[in-house]
């Protein structure tokens, strides 16, 4: 979601009043045309007006003006077929902004989805959910006794503050009920840490109007701590402020095209950085299908400027830049007004960036982008709700199966931590390994070697490291560590 503040929104919309209080004597000149569109521009209005009295003088569905009046705008709105366009009341605008600054009354969780089920991707210290004992990882199942029903059950979750909200979740096979007190919560938009191998991490979770300074505090205690590369996790940002997303920008090049914007007249105008500070570290740069608009402008001009290296998959596809313009009875119109492309006048909408190297699975995506930064030794040590990756946590699962004693790894995972790439046979039913000087191991479904769940498939740990004895690992109270030297 990409949306220009209301700041340049106001300063927008009075550059367009201006423009029509021009000169008397530059209006002489257009007189003739000013003159018969004023006239079909008045025809318009009166057409609607004329519609609108007959219908409130005389129609008996109880429909009030204010209800008619309402319907018209959307009609025009809808009619633009445009999914980014909307009619805000003062109320909507400002659950928008809320969104975008990360202030809500909720539990204080971040969800995602996968496979459509709702999932916990993390727990805001402090927060209702964390007090009540909800957990990353753990799978909602039912919001006030109802089933959860993918990404449109999350807002169930939102309520008034101090209101209470039963919610059931699945964790490691079993089913848990908390009664969670809602409150006002705040989620900061910028997590960093750095390694001790001196990668730095920075998660961005929104492009809010306060991310660019907690990014430039982040930046700056990752440079004091000696950084010698950064993996930039823009995984399940929906975007934010322009103006946000170019002050980051700045703060990791010094010059370049940020993007290519292009309004109604079609002409590809260049969006410039000037004045920033290149970064001087190799950059990681992590996506997948959520991130979005802000996320997919600084991902493009961070890859295209070649600055950074992308890993995961392909980002949401939305090129487009919305203007927030405020209305005089307090609404707002939040339309696109230009399309956006990549400095390599690439035009994504609807297909998104492709990453440079593709890993599915949040865990593996994570392990290679820090294994493309420099990272040698690891350890991941985790289970069904925490991963630590040499002793830094991050949002996320390890996600191990256990039957009997046998117990199941992400295959992802195993080829990300030895560098290799996963493949399935289908006709044979086995998945291959494939490491980087082209030797590969194959594990079968008829042996046990290899079962699936939720679509993802895992191969049984005893069975692999016979085959690659450089990883080495343990079981201890439900939590399993992997690790390489």
């Amino acid at each position: 979601m990409t949306k220009i503040s209301i700041r340049n929104a106001i300063i927008t919309s009075t550059l367009a009043v201006s423009l029509l209080l021009t000169p008397s004597a530059a209006m002489a000149a257009d007189s003739q045309q000013t003159t018969g569109e004023q006239t079909s521009q008045t025809s318009d209005l009166q057409l609607i007006q004329e519609v609108l009295d007959y219908i409130n003088q005389y129609n008996v569905s109880g429909v009030t003006k204010e209800q008619l009046i309402r319907g018209a705008i959307e009609g025009m709105v809808y009619e633009l077929d445009d999914p980014y366009s909307e009619y805000f009341t003062a109320e909507d605008l400002k659950q928008f902004q809320d969104s975008i600054n990360q202030d809500y009354v909720g539990i204080g969780v971040t969800l995602y989805v996968e496979n459509n089920k709702l999932m916990v991707d993390s727990v805001i210290p402090g927060s209702p959910a964390e007090t009540s004992g909800i957990k990353a990882g753990d799978i909602i199942t039912r919001i006030n006794g109802q089933p959860v029903k993918g990404s449109d059950s999350a807002a169930d979750l939102a309520g008034d503050a101090n209101s209470k909200v039963t919610v059931t979740v699945q964790r490691a096979g079993k089913s848990l009920t908390f009664t969670i007190t809602r409150a006002e919560v705040y989620i900061p938009s910028v997590e960093a840490s750095i390694s001790s191998s001196k990668i730095g991490y920075i998660k961005l979770s929104s492009f809010s109007e306060t991310a660019d300074e907690e990014f430039s505090a982040a930046m700056s205690k990752l440079k004091g701590a000696g950084m010698k590369s950064l993996v930039l996790d823009l995984r399940n940002d929906g975007g934010g402020y322009i103006e946000t997303a170019t002050n980051i920008a700045k703060q990791l090049m010094d010059k370049g095209i940020l993007m290519y914007t292009q309004d109604q007249s079609g002409q590809l105008v260049p969006q410039t950085v000037t004045g920033g500070e290149k970064i001087g570290v190799p950059i990681i740069v992590l996506t997948n299908e959520n991130s979005a608009s802000a996320s997919e402008i600084l991902t493009g001009a961070l890859h295209d400027n070649r600055l950074a290296t992308t890993v995961g998959t392909t980002t949401f596809g939305k090129a487009r830049i919305q203007n927030v313009i405020p209305l005089s009875n307090g609404d707002a119109l939040k339309l696109t007004t230009q399309k956006y492309l990549t400095p390599n006048k690439l035009d994504f909408n609807k297909i998104g960036l492709k990453p440079d190297f593709e890993v599915r699975g949040s865990t593996a995506q994570l392990v290679t982008a820090f294994s493309l930064a420099g990272m040698k030794s690891m350890k991941i040590t985790g289970d069904n709700h925490s991963l630590t990756l040499n002793g830094q946590r991050f949002d996320g699962v390890l996600g191990s199966i256990k039957k009997g004693n046998s117990i199941y790894v992400p295959s992802r995972v195993f080829a990300a931590m030895l560098q290799s790439e996963v493949s399935w046979n289908a006709k044979e039913k086995k998945i291959i390994i494939t490491g980087a000087g082209g030797r590969q191991s194959s594990f079968t479904v008829s042996s046990g070697q290899v079962v699936f769940q939720n679509g993802d498939s895992y191969i049984e740990i005893h069975q692999f490291v016979k085959k690659y004895p450089a990883l080495k690992w343990s079981y201890v109270q439900n939590k399993l560590t992997l690790s390489v030297q």
